[in-house]
């Protein structure tokens, strides 16, 4: 199993993160589960949402303590909430920031995460220039399709498309291809170590 914490505030479209990787884990064949964790919901407020891949029927229902993945949708709460913790060995983790990572001062983290498998994308910029709204969630899931391999774009699209009909969907789609060929091409001629969902 192969286990997703979304990390972000009100408003960014968290909880659509996970419901949409979950849909396109389906897509695949796959079992997914998404759901919110609840707390105060007013925009601006830390909300963090969880997502589970697998082969098999998925009978856990408690939220994500161990992921296997972190995406944090917004960095301001790097050094206000314990995005990082209980993030597995040899974990993925996505920072939508439009700064490298070694300009985020969390080195004592990442020294504990593979270097292929940790990067910063500029989500909200991508999304803005595709969307004209600085949404976050759709590009940062094209995002980890390059860097985890545990879903494919088209699958990514596919369920961006189900939910957002029309120009919403388009837009949100080609901002999920511009960080998917970012990341690709960030990383270079190493190939990324793919994740699977057991």
């Amino acid at each position: 199993m192969f286990e997703v914490r979304i990390h972000g505030r009100g408003g960014q479209g968290v909880v659509t993160a996970a419901e949409l990787l979950s849909v396109a884990a389906f897509k695949e064949g796959r079992h997914a589960q998404a759901f919110p964790s609840f707390g105060s919901e007013r925009t601006g407020a830390p909300v963090v949402a969880f997502c589970r891949i697998a082969d098999q029927e998925i009978r856990v229902r408690e939220p994500v303590m161990t992921p296997d993945a972190l995406v944090i949708q917004d960095p301001t709460l790097l050094h206000q909430v314990d995005v990082f913790a209980g993030l597995r060995d040899h974990g993925y983790v996505l920072i939508n920031a439009n700064r490298p990572l070694d300009a985020l001062n969390i080195r004592e983290i990442l020294d504990q995460v593979h270097p292929d498998r940790a990067m910063t994308i500029p989500a909200s910029e991508i999304a803005r220039e595709h969307l004209g709204r600085p949404l976050p969630n759709a590009v940062l899931l094209g995002g980890l399709a390059a860097l985890s391999g545990i879903i494919g774009l088209h699958s990514v699209s596919v369920a961006i498309r189900e939910r957002f009909p029309g120009a919403v969907g388009d837009g949100n789609v080609a901002a999920a291809a511009a960080a998917y060929e970012l990341v690709t091409t960030t990383m270079g001629e190493g190939e990324p170590v793919h994740a699977h969902a057991d």
